[in-house]
């Protein structure tokens, strides 16, 4: 479970670096502007969303549990 979540992680920070690597690039040295960054962000989105539902299906299947913050006192 930890492993999917952190795979997760990874693929939105790549996917949110690519984005950030295709804005500073793109229509530099006569070249044409693309569809790079739309692209990666898309992607992200798409990560994101499905994280916060792979979440909540593995919650309501009890795979997971909430533990709560623990209080100091």
């Amino acid at each position: 479970m930890k492993w999917i979540v952190g795979l997760a992680f990874f693929g939105i920070i790549v996917a949110l670096a690519s984005a950030g690597r295709a804005l500073l690039g793109d229509g530099r040295d006569g070249k044409p502007k693309t569809n790079r960054m739309l692209q990666a962000l898309a992607l992200r989105i798409g990560l994101s969303v499905a994280l916060f539902v792979f979440i909540l299906v593995a919650y309501k299947l009890g795979w997971i549990q909430p533990t709560g913050l623990p209080l100091f006192r």
